[in-house]
């Protein structure tokens, strides 16, 4: 069961569940969920590793170059070229309760979890597009993956709209909120080993 985007902006002012929204999805979304825009990309530089739990927890994510930000760089030509990857962090801050809400008059209280979606108009580029889920007790910028996959250039501007977020319930208890490394929006370890929580 999805929660329908004007549903989401009147738990938005409730809850503070995304931070940042443009005035176009403040104002007029489109469908059941919210666009959120290209913030910041960064060009993976560096090896990574994970171990397996019990023999090694030990982990780092890979070295990154930061190839532009919104903040810095205003609406920045980015351009892929063919078999490129990047990592792109969202301009809006997410928020994922850590305690169960109230979403729906008629439902229980409930923990609620977004989930992310390409817009079609990655693939429609030749991009593939690689997320994760969110737990609840997330808060943070979000930071996805895409590939160019075509055999042209693919280019966008920062500030553009890329992906679109809906949220919707958890059925039952959790054992805990999340709180790993990457809680605040981190991006990557920069190769600084580290043990995995």
């Amino acid at each position: 069961m999805k929660i329908s985007s004007l549903r989401i902006l009147e738990l938005n002012d409730k809850y503070n569940l995304i931070e940042g929204l443009s005035e176009r999805e403040l104002n007029n979304p489109e469908g059941s969920g919210i666009d959120l825009r290209a913030g910041q990309v960064h060009k993976i530089t560096g090896d990574s590793f994970l171990g397996a739990d019990g023999t090694s927890r030990e982990r780092y994510s890979s070295k990154t170059e930061l190839l532009g930000d919104v903040e810095k760089d205003g609406n920045k030509l980015i351009t892929l070229k063919p078999s490129e990857f990047v990592l792109v962090t969202t301009m809006e801050v997410i928020h994922a309760p850590a305690e169960k809400i109230k979403y729906e008059e008629s439902f229980p209280e409930g923990y609620i979890i977004p989930k992310v979606w390409p817009r079609s108009s990655l693939q429609r580029g030749g991009v593939s597009f690689h997320a994760t889920k969110t737990d609840p007790g997330y808060r943070g910028k979000l930071t996805f993956g895409i590939k160019n996959q075509g055999s042209e250039n693919f280019s966008f501007e920062l500030g553009a709209r890329m992906l679109n977020i809906e949220y919707e319930p958890v059925i039952g208890e959790i054992k805990r909120a999340y709180s790993g490394q990457h809680q605040g929006g981190r991006v990557t370890s920069q190769g600084q080993k580290e043990i995995q929580n």
